[in-house]
């Protein structure tokens, strides 16, 4: 399953255990949730968390949001019964976590397929330890529902003992294998969290190097920072704009039999066309999910 192409700026983490955090998600302008069973529900709290955010997503109300529910691993008391009420809750792509091999994707296929999940159920996998950073080409490739990686970037400078410093150079090797392994499979990708909720210089920062590294969007912790990762990981106006001239000019060029085109001393190739359908693409559909 190559990724929908959708806008995925912010993906905002809201814990399954907190029905009043699930239902103001309906309203805020984040284009992804990830309705979290795992790191942010205590052990006392897992099973009505399950039951609260299933019952969320039964409700609906979230628009053209997509929603990922992310459960406990298979491997953990919880994570079996997540995935069978995974299977038919009604989630865009149920979130694994702590993948580190295409095996550990393909058993939860399993019992998910086993319990009556349709075939739109794509599953996405957390990026957060060292073998998983080293088995991301094998996990991309894991299975045909395959939709995206989450990158894990706190629980992954834990394990490489790593400083987590603002230009995040301890984990740009990660970082970047994930990336290639994701866009040979064509899947999404979305950065790590920030943590420092008083930083907002820092936080812009995190964001505009995770643009610039290619990440689709950025994973949030607290919704006040939604609208700076909107703006961070959106096309600009000016490259919006720049995008039509150059497609107008390439379709004329190519109606007329011409095989060169340049607009404003610049050659247009065929990849450059291709770029710029994607900016206006993702334009329009940030465009209607603001309408």
């Amino acid at each position: 399953m190559a990724a929908v192409a959708r806008p995925r700026r912010s993906v905002l983490y809201m814990p399954g255990s907190n029905p009043r955090a699930l239902d103001k998600a309906r309203t805020l302008p984040a284009d992804g949730l990830i309705f979290d069973l795992e790191d942010a529900v205590a052990p006392d709290a897992k099973e009505q968390a399950r039951t609260q955010a299933c019952e969320a997503l039964r409700a609906g109300g979230y628009g053209l949001r997509e929603i990922l529910l992310r459960v406990n691993g298979l491997a953990t008391p919880w994570g079996f019964a997540d995935l069978v009420a995974a299977a038919t809750s009604g989630a865009h792509a149920v979130l694994l976590p702590k993948v580190e091999s295409a095996d550990m994707v393909r058993q939860a296929e399993q019992v998910l397929q086993a319990n009556g999940a349709p075939d739109d159920l794509g599953i996405w996998c957390m990026m957060e330890t060292p073998r998983g950073i080293l088995e991301a080409k094998e996990i991309a490739q894991a299975s045909p529902r395959l939709g995206g990686f989450v990158m894990g970037t706190s629980d992954l400078a834990k394990d490489l003992h790593c400083a987590h410093t603002r230009d995040r150079l301890p984990m740009i090797t990660s970082l970047g294998l994930c990336m290639l392994a994701a866009r040979a499979s064509g899947l999404a990708i979305v950065d790590g969290v920030y943590l420092d909720l008083n930083d907002d210089e820092g936080f812009e920062n995190s964001c505009r190097q995770g643009a610039e590294l290619g990440f689709d969007g950025k994973t949030l912790i607290h919704p006040r920072t939604i609208d700076a990762a909107n703006r961070a990981f959106a096309p600009s106006e000016a490259e919006v704009e720049w995008s039509r001239r150059i497609i107008a000019a390439h379709a004329e060029a190519a109606a007329a039999g011409k095989g060169v085109v340049v607009v404003d001393g610049k050659l247009i190739e065929n990849l450059h066309v291709a770029n710029a359908k994607r900016l206006v693409a993702l334009a329009e559909q940030i465009a209607a999910m603001s309408a």
